[in-house]
């Protein structure tokens, strides 16, 4: 009969005893199951997207201005009448042919280089770099509301409103600089707060939209720009909030010389004041808010990947208002310069000048990085300064230079396409792209 234990099973049939009174060590406890790859959701594809435009690299970069400007200089001679007219005998003197190109091309950016940087032609040292000086002033205003986009775009936001931000910065300003008669060195530097307290409300507000309701930010700020386009529109057509005093236009008071930002270099410099410093301030804080700091360290793990952050712990929502509250304020930074310093005479619904979306392009030509958008800026401040000489000397409309900057912006969105273009080597996200595809086409077939 065979023996049975206590549970009525063979002996055989039991579990070993290991433990402390057998001498043998008890079995290991089974390791706990990996936690499923998707239970942190992927980023957006937004996020994606972005990440990968702003990964590109220098070279890159440079590239696509390069490329940006031989597109450009080929308008510029396909418009030209003198290339035009040649053209007709081209077989019979291809020189007369590429000679107007040369000149046509070359004449075009020599004029833009001696209206944004150095003008050899003036009379006297001052004269001569005060291109370079009206470069820096055209410049301010851009790198300040490009840096406004950039720290959106690191946060996992498209800051579209930065055209609202302004505008609202302008009336506040404005209105604050009316209203009190206080000497210089407490008007002025108030001033500037409340400038910058202007655009921080209107894009915090939309950043607060944004967390507490989940609205997309770019319809948010797209329609806060008609939001302020119009107030502040309103605002000029009536007497006792902007309007001047006795005229029926639309048009605000001269800003008080109390409040005006004092020429860096003197009266024969006018276009450069002492904004740029405030603008090379802020870059410096974007650099180290984004770079350096704790709170810039939680925003841009939201930006790679906002689901990943909100399991590590990080407030999404608060993060999100943080970033439009100083991307508003660096827009903010941007109109105040422009009432300030720029536009002192007066303003009207449109001061902004394009200014909002330019930053747009400054913000992407940068890699949303803090220096990287003050050098954009600088580019696109020399092609503005210049495009007024160019036209002036050689016929060539301003539009053309508009065509070189949106240029700069395609390129600048499609590293692949200029990688191929100069035959560069392919990136390893474009390496591991393809490798899913074909194995994507493997498993279909």
């Amino acid at each position: 009969m065979t023996d049975r234990s206590d549970d009525g099973l063979p002996p055989e049939q039991l579990p070993p005893v290991s433990g402390p009174l057998t001498g043998q060590d008890a079995a290991p406890a089974p390791a706990p199951a990996p936690a499923p790859a998707d239970e942190i959701p992927p980023p957006p594809r937004s996020n994606q997207i972005m990440r990968e435009i702003l990964r590109g690299s220098v070279v890159t970069t440079i590239l696509a201005i390069v490329l940006a400007m031989v597109v450009g200089g080929i308008l510029i001679a396909v418009t030209n009448p003198r290339v035009q007219e040649t053209a007709g005998w081209f077989f019979a003197r291809p020189a007369d042919f590429f000679g107007a190109v040369w000149d046509a091309v070359f004449g075009a950016y020599e004029a833009l280089f001696r209206g944004s940087i150095f003008n050899e032609r003036a009379n006297g040292f001052a004269v001569q770099i005060r291109p370079l000086t009206n470069t820096l002033g055209f410049a301010a205003p851009l790198i300040a509301a490009g840096l406004g986009v950039a720290l959106a775009f690191r946060v996992g936001l498209f800051n579209i409103g930065a055209r609202g931000q302004m505008l609202i910065a302008c009336a506040a300003t404005a209105l604050f600089t009316f209203s009190f008669d206080l000497p210089a060195a407490i008007h002025l530097p108030l001033a500037v707060l409340v400038g910058i307290a202007g655009g921080a409300l209107w894009g915090g507000l939309a950043g607060l939209l944004k967390a507490r309701t989940g609205a997309h930010e770019v319809i948010l700020t797209i329609m806060l720009n008609y939001v302020a386009f119009y107030l502040v529109t309103w605002m000029v057509r009536t007497q006792g909030l902007l309007q001047r005093p006795g005229s029926n236009q639309p048009i605000s008071m001269a800003t008080p010389a109390s409040a005006q930002f004092p020429s860096l270099f003197g009266p024969q410099f006018p276009l450069l004041n002492w904004g740029f410093v405030v603008v090379i301030l802020a870059t410096l804080f974007v650099w180290w808010l984004i770079e350096r700091s704790s709170l810039g360290f939680r925003m841009r793990a939201v930006g790679e990947n906002p689901h990943a952050a909100r399991a590590a712990g990080i407030s999404v929502s608060r993060m999100y208002v943080y970033a439009m509250l100083f991307a508003g304020g660096l827009a903010g930074l941007a109109g105040m310069n422009q009432v300030l310093g720029s536009v002192t005479s007066g303003f009207d619904g449109l001061i902004d000048a394009g200014i909002g979306f330019d930053a747009i392009t400054v913000a992407l030509l940068g890699r949303s990085r803090a220096w990287g958008t003050f050098v954009a800026g600088l580019l696109f401040g020399a092609l503005k300064a210049g495009s007024f000489t160019m036209q002036a000397s050689q016929g060539i409309p301003v539009d053309i230079v508009l065509v070189v900057q949106s240029l700069i912006v395609l390129f600048i969105a499609a590293p692949p396409l200029v990688r191929t273009i100069f035959f560069l080597p392919k990136d390893e996200s474009e390496k591991s792209a393809r490798a899913r595809a074909r194995a994507a086409k493997k498993a279909v077939a």
